[in-house]
């Protein structure tokens, strides 16, 4: 190897190894500003409500809602539009429509929607009352366990009730949703049950399971009315 070739391989080794070093004080200099920057929203005061306003016109937009703490605020904003997205397939549904099984083993429309309506009571007892799950007073055991276990029960019991009757029952728990949420913050929210059945979990995940849950039954929704309509 001549010179001239050593002098051109060495600079080109030289400039790569620049560019890498470049390449990692950049990346160090971004990780640091991220962690500034989630350090810097970690700081924001737990139960302080944001200023952000909650209207319809924001419907899809995730994030903070005023009234709330910032992580509670954002739960609420994706239960929220969680909430009508479920809702609209049943829109407009009658009686026989609500009640329509598409086979003997099959749950209704109607029993699925108290369903959501009670889990979401049930959260309510575990997480605000600190309640360990399935020690449900008398009153909520009676009123919702059915609803709740879905099969046979719920398929005799729960028939020949109009949208509204579902609605208002859903409309009532969620109320009572908001109104306690208000009333914590997120320290609250990511507080960790070392017992839970699941494992260490923690509110937030609970109550985003709540969430999540409706989205399952949306996709049932869907498809019970498609055997509906056809």
């Amino acid at each position: 190897m001549n010179f001239v070739t050593y002098l051109n391989n060495h600079q080109s080794i030289n400039m790569k190894n620049e560019e890498q070093n470049s390449s990692r004080r950049a990346f160090i200099k971004n990780a640091s500003l991220l962690t500034m920057g989630t350090s810097s929203l970690l700081a924001f005061p737990l139960g302080k409500p944001t200023t952000m306003v909650t209207q319809e016109s924001d419907i899809n937009i995730i994030g903070p809602k005023e009234g709330y703490s910032p992580q509670i605020g954002t739960l609420v904003s994706m239960m929220t539009w969680m909430r009508m997205v479920i809702l609209a397939p049943v829109r407009n549904m009658s009686v026989s429509d609500l009640d329509y099984l598409v086979d003997e083993n099959a749950n209704s429309i109607g029993a699925m929607l108290m369903h959501l309506a009670a889990t979401e009571r049930f959260y309510q007892i575990h997480t605000f009352n600190d309640k360990t799950w399935g020690d449900w007073p008398k009153e909520d055991k009676k009123r919702w366990s059915i609803a709740s276990g879905l099969g046979d029960n719920a398929r005799k019991k729960i028939k020949g009730n109009e949208l509204s009757y579902y609605l208002d029952a859903l409309d009532e728990v969620r109320q009572n949703t908001l109104k306690e949420f208000a009333n914590r913050d997120d320290k609250w929210l990511l507080k960790v049950d070392e017992n839970f059945p699941w494992g260490p979990t923690n509110n937030y995940c609970k109550w985003f399971h709540v969430c999540e849950h409706e989205s399952n039954h949306n996709g049932q929704f869907k498809f019970i009315k498609s055997r509906i309509q056809a």
